[in-house]
């Protein structure tokens, strides 16, 4: 069976080869229905060019600025129940020495995971660590704070955390554990 071979790609037309007069480009007309100084009929226009409807707006020598103020993204919504729970385990996981850090740095101020680093190990415990249903507080808007019992052998934890809204996504910025 041959195989495919490669042929060489043509070079394409230039798409403004019509337009002799670039002095006359920035004209733009007063109404939609006015013509184009330019406007030769479709038939000018190669078959990839495509003629606006509507007048282009024109700056001399300035930027095309908006005027209106820009929008802030809408804030995140708050973390459920469950999304605090996996923050929760991966935080257990990590302090029992069984996950990374560097597993869940995108969701800690840089405070708090330098605070993770050196923690280091401090669940000992023979088998993974297990966060039950966190109990979660909401002190403001833009604050969420929760705490959890994680379960290990041979005995028991408590881990407390608190999550800022940082635009768009909730950063935990604090943690303890006993």
């Amino acid at each position: 069976m041959p195989l495919p071979r490669l042929a060489p790609i043509p070079t394409p037309d230039p798409v403004y080869a019509h337009l002799t007069d670039v002095h006359r480009l920035d004209h733009v007309p007063a109404s939609p229905t006015e013509a184009h100084p330019l406007d030769h009929g479709d038939a000018s226009l190669p078959a990839d060019v495509h003629r606006l409807r509507h007048p282009v707006p024109r700056t001399h020598g300035s930027l095309a600025l908006a005027h209106e103020p820009e929008a802030l993204p809408a804030p995140g919504p708050m973390p459920d129940e469950r999304r605090l729970r996996a923050l929760a385990q991966a935080l257990a996981e990590i302090l029992a020495g069984r996950r990374p850090p560097q597993t869940i740095q995108n969701r800690l101020s840089a405070p708090a995971y330098a605070s993770l680093l050196r923690a280091g190990k401090m669940i000992d415990s023979t088998r993974p660590p297990w966060v039950g249903v966190p109990r979660v507080q909401h002190p403001n808007d833009d604050t969420v704070e929760m705490c959890a019992l994680v379960r290990c052998t041979p005995r028991s934890r408590v881990l407390a955390a608190r999550l800022e809204r940082r635009g768009v996504q909730w950063v935990l910025t604090e943690f303890e554990t006993a």
